[in-house]
């Protein structure tokens, strides 16, 4: 995953040298490189995620919501049942 990454940051550094007037072309790799090193070190101080990060984190955040909606549904099943045998203890005895 981070070999397309830096590939597309290759792609990237390399359509801005070619964006720019012919004469300053002809400096071509030297600023491709530049380019390069500048939109990767200001994307390491961004302090993003890869992509394969990002996506482990949603699995584990996905287990934990059902976890929690099982949980939820657990401790109102529970709270019914409680309210049912206090609602029969407390009926007044004849």
């Amino acid at each position: 995953m981070i070999d397309k990454n830096r590939f597309n940051l290759d792609d990237l550094a390399r359509q801005l040298a070619q964006s720019l007037p012919q004469n300053l072309r002809a400096l071509g790799d030297d600023l491709e490189r530049n380019f390069k090193a500048l939109l990767h070190s200001g994307l390491d101080r961004m302090d993003l995620v890869t992509r394969e990060e990002f996506d482990v984190q949603s699995a584990v955040l996905e287990r934990t919501r059902e976890k929690l909606e099982a949980l939820e549904a657990r401790i109102a099943e529970l709270e019914r049942s409680l309210a049912a045998s206090s609602g029969e203890s407390q009926q007044p005895q004849q």
